[in-house]
């Protein structure tokens, strides 16, 4: 078995397994499910999130200290969180314990009874999660950018929900929105470890090929509509928060690794980006400063974040459009196309070798594409792009009418 190959199979429920050898002695399972905050009706708003809380609060045959107990026993971990798109359930134990993840993982994911009584418990955990979001400026903004980029579309509400919604979620509405959104052909199990492949297959053949045929067909077709905006709010805090963005590619798109690509530049993991050099260790301008670039699958967005002194907004926000316009404006060097080919080549290698992260990726990646590319065929497309394409990119992209945005500025 090469360690580099992925292993596949299918059930005749529509249930994928998805496998990767790695030769440790800690092993890694995700299970995703094509469902997200996106997907919620009115009236249900937090309420995929709130489903990935209540997962762990009983099955048919655990009590909610049973399922926590199952791995942390043996050292293991499990955990959760949920998207605009996903959810996700993740297990990391020793190699030793792969059918009793595996187990648990099925059970939680197809078993869970959703007590009335734990309901309400949780409803005050998630209150109180949104109630310290509220506290973060930092975080807070990004939620409502979103809002300001999509408007009234799915896609730009809270995931959190908010108190009011929370308040109002039941079993009912939990079994509902299960029912109709947790397809067996729009699932996905994922698992990285040294095991040979047909032992794998042995375990998720046994717990997930009794689940019952739920097939669904997601109905995502709003229309987004972009308004450009420019927002500004006092907020009661020491720093200056500011977002700057528009609408960009979703995730079939021809140019998204092209997008990918521009946006390490600019502001990307690497303290060497374009807006970290100019801002942050040029004029010392900000303590914080980055660039995002979000897809899904009809849409995304892009982004320019940063936080500093009041007093160097505006000069912070007059270096950010310089920047952008010298993008637009400017074909990049053959010499600087490869080194930044090099470096996300480079980025993306060391964070495939985190596997706590990989197992989610792959299994997304499989749900998206059909298939996880190796990382040479990940090599091939990034080097396949042209200094041409990358400045008709950034020119449809980093465009001045396609460019909100929302300041929260502190007193």
């Amino acid at each position: 078995m090469q360690q580099n190959s992925f292993y596949e199979y299918k059930l005749e429920n529509g249930i994928q397994l998805i496998f990767k050898q790695n030769l440790s002695e800690i092993a890694h399972i995700g299970f995703i499910v094509n469902a997200g905050s996106r997907d919620e009706y009115a009236g249900e708003l937090g309420l995929a999130h709130f489903i990935e809380h209540t997962l762990f609060k009983g099955t048919k045959k655990r009590k909610a200290y049973q399922i926590i107990n199952r791995l942390e026993d043996v050292g293991g971990e499990l955990d959760a969180y949920t998207t605009k798109e996903d959810t996700f359930l993740t297990a990391t134990f020793l190699n030793s314990y792969l059918e009793r993840a595996i187990e648990l993982i099925s059970d939680i994911a197809f078993n869970s009874i959703f007590p009335e009584k734990e309901i309400e418990k949780e409803k005050e955990v998630v209150i109180d999660e949104i109630n310290s979001y509220k506290d973060n400026p930092s975080e807070l903004i990004f939620d409502e950018f979103e809002n300001v980029i999509f408007n009234d579309h799915p896609l730009g509400k809270d995931i959190l929900g908010t108190v009011e919604s929370v308040k109002s979620l039941s079993t009912k509405k939990i079994r509902g929105f299960i029912k109709r959104n947790y397809g067996t052909n729009e699932m996905i199990v994922s698992v990285i470890g040294n095991y040979n492949f047909e032992f794998v297959k042995k375990f998720f053949i046994k717990y997930f090929s009794t689940i019952e045929i739920n097939n669904v067909k997601n109905n995502r077709n709003k229309k987004v509509v972009f308004h450009k905006q420019e927002i500004i709010k006092l907020k009661d805090t020491f720093q200056t928060h500011c977002i700057i963005g528009g609408l960009a590619y979703n995730t079939y798109h021809k140019n998204r690794i092209s997008l990918i690509l521009l946006n390490n530049l600019l502001g990307g993991q690497g303290m060497n980006s374009l807006l970290n050099m100019s801002l942050r260790e040029t004029n010392g301008l900000v303590y914080n400063v980055e660039s995002n670039y979000v897809n899904y699958n009809d849409t995304g967005y892009w982004s320019i974040y940063f936080g500093g002194d009041k007093e160097n907004l505006e000069k912070s926000i007059s270096l950010v459009n310089k920047i952008l316009k010298n993008i637009r404006d400017t074909e990049i060097t053959s010499a600087k196309l490869e080194k930044i080919k090099k470096q996300l080549l480079g980025q993306l290698a060391i964070s495939s070798e985190n596997y706590s992260d990989y197992v989610f990726s792959m299994a997304k990646s499989k749900l998206t594409f059909g298939k996880v590319n190796t990382t040479e065929e990940i090599a091939s497309f990034i080097n396949s792009i042209t200094k041409k394409t990358l400045l008709e990119t950034a020119n449809e992209i980093y465009n001045e009418q396609n460019m909100s945005v929302l300041i929260y500025r502190g007193g």
